[in-house]
């Protein structure tokens, strides 16, 4: 088993921006993935457009051209792909980490890939930078694992003339009721909320709003989910119990990120936020050498780190480490 100096759990952006700032130093670093490069991308609807312009995505200085303002999920993928090869990522796709644990000052880690079989790693320094779309907010209520339930869209043709509840009221669940009902889907949307949130982007809620008032799409607010079956979903709402037919359900009701995987390598977490502890300006945590880079710091309120923010992570994560292994041979 060799010694890695750097280990990275996690190809996202700012996974990948580590990665690029340790070579920029000199420092080796191996990126372990579940999936492929950019994978949380990858999951997008396949029609997405981002919040950002294509310069505030960039890595490493590698322009993002694009003919577009605000650049589409496809453009993305291969413009990571480009800054992947370019730069030759040292990359270890579809390994989930199931394992790790930190002795003598050594990061061991243990792996498993898609056909089950387990690898050891060992480490110098690891940073932890696996966002939180793996893992989405369950609806924990009878009904929620059937089939016809999903937490991902991906795009609404498979949907056309069927009856599709969205739950949720933010940002993606309105997207994705949007896309539906272009569609031809008949869509309902159930939100625990009184109001529409203030999160939703402001050029498409008014088309959406629009809907609502002419009953294009059935908006229900103060929903409580209670069950679903394969035909029905069943909620509350100011007391009285309510089924709406349905064929299919999108309950996009957000992400966590994994909490309990920094708490298993010791690292404090704010029990009321979710937010790892660390040193603002290395990303460090409580646990020497191990650093967290991306939306994980971020706790449960995943809208605070984005890509355009979160690609600065691993400029401070790689000076630090440098510094550090600097200091370690002036000994």
């Amino acid at each position: 088993m060799i010694l890695e100096e750097v280990i990275i759990i996690g190809c996202g952006p700012c996974g990948m921006s580590t990665a690029l700032e340790l070579k920029k130093r000199g420092i080796s670093s191996l990126i372990i993935e579940k999936g492929n490069i950019v994978n949380t991308i990858h999951s997008f609807p396949t029609h997405q457009t981002f919040f950002s312009s294509s310069n505030k995505l960039e890595l490493s200085d590698i322009p993002f051209i694009t003919n577009k303002h605000k650049p589409v999920r496809n453009e993305a993928l291969a413009y990571y792909r480009e800054v992947a090869k370019r730069n030759e990522l040292r990359i270890n796709a579809y390994e989930e980490v199931i394992f790790a644990k930190k002795e003598n000052n050594i990061f061991f880690i243990k792996t498993i890939n898609k056909f089950g079989e387990e690898k050891d790693y060992k480490c110098n320094y690891l940073v932890v930078a696996t966002g939180y779309h793996d893992q989405p907010n369950l609806l924990n209520v009878p009904g929620s694992t059937l089939p016809h339930v999903n937490h991902y869209f991906k795009e609404a043709h498979p949907y056309y003339n069927q009856k599709v509840v969205v739950v949720g009221g933010k940002n993606s669940a309105v997207d994705t009721a949007l896309e539906l009902y272009h569609a031809d889907a008949h869509v309902t949307v159930l939100y625990r909320g009184s109001e529409y949130s203030e999160s939703i982007k402001p050029w498409i809620l008014p088309e959406f709003a629009s809907l609502v008032k002419h009953n294009k799409i059935k908006m229900i607010f103060n929903a409580e989910i209670v069950e679903i079956s394969k035909n029905n979903i069943r909620y509350k709402m100011d007391g009285a119990l309510y089924s709406e037919s349905v064929d299919f359900i999108f309950a996009m009701t957000g992400y966590h990120p994994q909490i309990d995987f920094l708490k298993s390598l010791s690292v404090n977490i704010e029990s009321h936020s979710g937010r790892p502890k660390y040193h603002s300006n290395t990303y460090e945590t409580n646990i020497d050498r191990l650093y967290v880079a991306g939306v994980i710091i971020s706790g449960y309120n995943g809208n605070e780190t984005f890509i355009e923010n979160g690609r600065h992570h691993g400029y401070h994560i790689a000076k630090s480490i440098n510094l550090n292994m600097m200091k370690k041979i002036e000994v």
